[in-house]
């Protein structure tokens, strides 16, 4: 064989062999790329995403969407050829593993957290959203998370309500523990609990075995107290697929806007992302960057951005997306009455 004509046919057998090796290679990172968008003044699969039953609602046009990401699972990691083609493309991050999950969670643990963290976000934008129309809420003490492998594990689950402990009436979460250390480990616990999304009349009673606790020697049955809220009238969001606090901003201006008489969006394309607190404070997300393009890319002309993600978001705006900056629910409510009137001059911008 010519020298040329080998030496060709070992740089051919190298070069497979380097790409079947990169194949096999995995690498420590995830791959986070822009995700599906949802208006919450919309349905989905044939639902409304925001439904309110028990009060006056009105017709609202246009769109309040929110915006998702897509990542790898917990347990799938890219090959080398994944990570160096998603660094090449505009809209795909490549980012540490440990940064999407941290502590080496499972995917059955990130799923978790991730329902966890929506149950939480829904139920701090419907406060919010009322707040803000001032209309009254109420609270109640929930089961936040029950401890993998502990007594409660199948007893109680995470959203149950917690109406007493041992036949005395909870209204805060510090009072379920101060009373299940009234007991030694060992001893029984009965927790009278309404199940998630059930009517007070369902309520029944669990009893619990306690174990002692390992740091303190005390009694625990290994639950979370928490608090949510109740709400004079029904609020359901329908979104089974989405996971994660980042859609908060979002829901309680649908909320706002149905429970109103003015068209929040005067029939205008306004998207968005960012956590939100009882009192309506935004926060920050991330993914700020994918979610700007999903968002650009279902047709959106402005997009409210949490002040803290505003430097991220403004290096990487999509051509034809206005970012504007918000900090309140109250911020974002005077935003999308400057883009309702015509007049946006003074929207609060974001700057690198």
């Amino acid at each position: 064989m010519p020298r040329r004509s080998a030496t060709m046919l070992a740089s051919t057998l190298l070069l497979i062999a380097l790409f079947c090796a990169a194949l096999l290679i995995k690498v420590p990172y995830s791959e986070m790329s822009p995700g599906p968008t949802y208006n919450t003044l919309g349905s989905q699969n044939g639902k409304p995403v925001i439904s309110i039953s028990g009060h006056r609602t009105y017709q609202v046009t246009g769109n309040l969407n929110m915006t998702t990401v897509e990542v790898t699972s917990a347990d799938y990691r890219l090959n080398l050829i994944e990570a160096v083609t998603g660094w090449l493309k505009s809209d795909v991050a490549v980012i540490p593993h440990s940064n999407l999950y941290p502590d080496n969670q499972t995917e059955k643990q990130a799923e978790q957290q991730n329902a966890e963290e929506f149950s939480a976000s829904q139920d701090s934008a419907k406060a919010a959203a009322l707040k803000q129309l001032g209309i009254p809420v109420g609270s109640e003490v929930i089961v936040a998370a029950v401890v993998e492998g502990g007594p409660s594990v199948g007893k109680v689950h995470a959203g149950d309500v917690v109406v007493a402990v041992d036949g005395t009436k909870v209204s805060e979460p510090a009072q379920v523990g101060a009373l299940v250390t009234k007991h030694q480990p060992g001893q029984n616990v009965v927790f009278t609990v309404v199940p998630q999304g059930k009517a007070a009349s369902d309520q029944h009673q669990v009893t619990i075995a306690t174990v002692k606790n390992p740091d303190t020697g005390k009694a625990m049955v290994g639950i979370q107290p928490g608090t949510e809220h109740t709400f004079p009238f029904g609020i359901d969001i329908n979104l089974g697929d989405v996971g994660g606090p980042s859609a908060g901003l979002m829901f309680s201006l649908g909320i706002v806007d149905m429970l109103q008489s003015t068209n929040l969006t005067g029939g205008k394309f306004v998207a968005g992302t960012g956590t939100i607190d009882d009192s309506g404070n935004v926060g920050p997300i991330g993914g700020i960057s994918m979610k700007i393009i999903a968002a650009r890319k279902a047709g959106a002309q402005y997009f409210f951005t949490p002040s803290d993600n505003c430097s991220e978001a403004a290096a990487n705006t999509p051509a034809g997306l206005r970012l504007i900056q918000v900090k309140t629910i109250a911020g974002a409510l005077a935003a999308l009455g400057d883009i309702r009137s015509g007049d946006t001059s003074a929207l609060p911008a974001c700057s690198r």
